[in-house]
Protein backbone atom coordinates (compact mmCIF):
# COMPACT_ATOMS: atom_id res chain seq x y z
CA UNK A 1 0.00 0.00 0.00
CA UNK A 2 0.92 3.65 -0.73
CA UNK A 3 1.96 5.97 2.40
CA UNK A 4 -0.53 8.95 2.67
CA UNK A 5 0.74 11.80 4.85
CA UNK A 6 -2.01 13.85 6.75
CA UNK A 7 -2.07 17.56 6.68
CA UNK A 8 0.30 18.10 9.13
CA UNK A 9 2.90 15.92 8.12
CA UNK A 10 2.82 16.89 4.50
CA UNK A 11 3.35 20.61 5.82
CA UNK A 12 6.48 19.01 8.16
CA UNK A 13 7.67 17.17 5.35
CA UNK A 14 7.28 20.16 2.47
CA UNK A 15 7.86 22.96 4.69
CA UNK A 16 4.94 24.76 4.19
CA UNK A 17 2.05 25.19 6.68
CA UNK A 18 -0.88 23.73 7.46
CA UNK A 19 -2.55 27.04 6.78
CA UNK A 20 -1.10 27.18 3.50
CA UNK A 21 -1.94 23.73 2.59
CA UNK A 22 -5.55 24.41 3.40
CA UNK A 23 -5.22 28.16 1.55
CA UNK A 24 -4.28 25.79 -1.50
CA UNK A 25 -7.17 23.25 -1.18
CA UNK A 26 -9.70 26.08 -0.99
CA UNK A 27 -8.62 28.41 -3.74
CA UNK A 28 -8.17 24.59 -6.03
CA UNK A 29 -4.72 24.94 -6.51
CA UNK A 30 -3.81 21.89 -4.63
CA UNK A 31 -6.05 19.34 -3.16
CA UNK A 32 -5.99 15.81 -1.31
CA UNK A 33 -7.17 12.94 -3.23
CA UNK A 34 -8.69 11.59 -0.11
CA UNK A 35 -10.38 11.86 2.88
CA UNK A 36 -9.70 9.92 6.30
CA UNK A 37 -13.20 8.55 7.32
CA UNK A 38 -13.20 11.31 10.06
CA UNK A 39 -12.62 14.12 7.72
CA UNK A 40 -8.74 14.44 7.51
CA UNK A 41 -6.86 15.13 4.24
CA UNK A 42 -4.93 12.03 2.86
CA UNK A 43 -2.37 12.97 0.41
CA UNK A 44 -0.38 10.87 -1.50
CA UNK A 45 2.77 10.40 -3.81
CA UNK A 46 0.91 11.84 -6.48
CA UNK A 47 0.17 14.66 -4.53
CA UNK A 48 3.69 15.05 -3.22
CA UNK A 49 4.75 15.28 -6.95
CA UNK A 50 1.95 18.32 -7.73
CA UNK A 51 2.76 19.55 -4.94
CA UNK A 52 6.48 20.00 -6.17
CA UNK A 53 5.81 21.16 -9.42
CA UNK A 54 3.88 23.78 -7.94
CA UNK A 55 6.25 25.07 -5.50
CA UNK A 56 9.12 24.81 -8.51
CA UNK A 57 6.65 27.38 -10.04
CA UNK A 58 6.03 29.40 -7.21
CA UNK A 59 9.96 29.76 -7.03
CA UNK A 60 10.50 30.71 -10.58
CA UNK A 61 8.12 33.77 -9.60
CA UNK A 62 4.75 32.68 -10.70
CA UNK A 63 1.54 34.20 -9.16
CA UNK A 64 -0.71 31.32 -7.84
CA UNK A 65 -3.14 32.05 -10.49
CA UNK A 66 -0.33 31.61 -12.95
CA UNK A 67 0.18 28.41 -11.48
CA UNK A 68 -3.26 27.01 -11.46
CA UNK A 69 -3.40 28.01 -15.24
CA UNK A 70 -0.36 25.29 -15.89
CA UNK A 71 -1.01 22.54 -13.32
CA UNK A 72 -4.78 22.67 -14.39
CA UNK A 73 -3.87 21.98 -17.84
CA UNK A 74 -3.90 25.95 -18.78
CA UNK A 75 -1.76 26.93 -22.14
CA UNK A 76 1.73 27.33 -20.88
CA UNK A 77 3.98 24.74 -21.83
CA UNK A 78 7.82 24.08 -19.70
CA UNK A 79 9.08 25.83 -22.19
CA UNK A 80 6.78 28.67 -21.94
CA UNK A 81 7.63 28.98 -18.29
CA UNK A 82 10.76 29.25 -18.32
CA UNK A 83 10.86 32.08 -20.85
CA UNK A 84 8.47 34.04 -18.87
CA UNK A 85 11.21 33.69 -15.69
CA UNK A 86 13.81 34.68 -18.11
CA UNK A 87 11.95 37.94 -19.45
CA UNK A 88 11.04 38.68 -15.58
CA UNK A 89 14.77 38.85 -14.28
CA UNK A 90 16.22 40.51 -17.91
CA UNK A 91 13.49 43.47 -16.43
CA UNK A 92 14.89 42.90 -13.12
CA UNK A 93 18.12 43.34 -13.85
CA UNK A 94 17.82 45.92 -16.67
CA UNK A 95 16.23 48.22 -13.88
CA UNK A 96 19.15 47.16 -12.03
CA UNK A 97 21.60 47.97 -14.55
CA UNK A 98 19.91 51.27 -14.94
CA UNK A 99 19.85 52.65 -11.32
CA UNK A 100 23.49 51.73 -10.82
CA UNK A 101 24.21 53.97 -14.48
CA UNK A 102 22.20 56.80 -12.71
CA UNK A 103 24.24 56.42 -9.65
CA UNK A 104 27.09 56.06 -11.57
CA UNK A 105 26.76 59.64 -13.19
CA UNK A 106 25.49 61.22 -10.09
CA UNK A 107 28.55 60.36 -8.76
CA UNK A 108 30.66 61.29 -11.19
CA UNK A 109 29.04 64.88 -11.34
CA UNK A 110 29.55 65.05 -7.40
CA UNK A 111 33.51 63.77 -7.71
CA UNK A 112 33.95 66.01 -10.41
CA UNK A 113 32.41 68.65 -8.04
CA UNK A 114 29.70 69.66 -11.14
CA UNK A 115 26.01 70.32 -10.37
CA UNK A 116 23.89 67.83 -10.26
CA UNK A 117 20.40 69.12 -12.30
CA UNK A 118 17.16 68.54 -10.87
CA UNK A 119 17.18 66.04 -14.15
CA UNK A 120 19.40 64.31 -13.29
CA UNK A 121 18.04 63.53 -9.39
CA UNK A 122 14.59 63.00 -10.82
CA UNK A 123 16.03 60.20 -12.99
CA UNK A 124 18.20 58.45 -10.36
CA UNK A 125 14.62 58.85 -7.78
CA UNK A 126 12.66 57.35 -10.33
CA UNK A 127 15.43 54.19 -11.37
CA UNK A 128 15.41 54.10 -6.96
CA UNK A 129 11.77 53.80 -7.13
CA UNK A 130 11.80 50.79 -9.60
CA UNK A 131 14.23 49.05 -7.75
CA UNK A 132 12.77 49.45 -4.36
CA UNK A 133 8.87 48.32 -6.09
CA UNK A 134 11.04 45.03 -6.46
CA UNK A 135 12.32 44.98 -3.25
CA UNK A 136 9.76 46.00 -1.26
CA UNK A 137 7.44 42.96 -3.18
CA UNK A 138 10.06 40.57 -2.36
CA UNK A 139 10.13 41.84 1.39
CA UNK A 140 6.48 41.10 1.47
CA UNK A 141 6.31 38.12 0.36
CA UNK A 142 8.97 36.87 3.62
CA UNK A 143 6.71 39.03 5.80
CA UNK A 144 3.57 37.18 4.11
CA UNK A 145 5.17 33.83 4.97
CA UNK A 146 6.78 34.85 8.59
CA UNK A 147 2.47 36.29 9.35
CA UNK A 148 1.30 32.68 7.85
CA UNK A 149 3.55 30.86 10.25
CA UNK A 150 2.48 33.25 13.18
CA UNK A 151 -1.34 32.77 12.38
CA UNK A 152 -0.68 28.75 12.46
CA UNK A 153 0.58 29.23 15.62
CA UNK A 154 -1.74 31.05 17.34
CA UNK A 155 -4.81 28.95 14.90
CA UNK A 156 -3.38 25.76 16.35
CA UNK A 157 -6.39 23.05 16.53
CA UNK A 158 -5.78 20.36 18.90
CA UNK A 159 -6.80 17.86 17.07
CA UNK A 160 -4.51 18.53 13.96
CA UNK A 161 -1.58 18.98 16.45
CA UNK A 162 -1.92 16.04 17.67
CA UNK A 163 -3.03 14.00 14.79
CA UNK A 164 -1.36 15.58 11.95
CA UNK A 165 -4.49 15.78 9.70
Amino acid sequence: MKPLWKVGELAKLTGLTIRTLRFYDQIGLFSPSAHSDSGHRLYNEADLSRLQQILSLKELGLSLEEIKSIVTGGHFSPLEIVSLQIARLKETIRIQQKLLAELEYVSNQMHLKQPVTVEDFTALLEMMKKSRGKMILERRMTWEHHLDLLGDFLDIDPDESNQGS
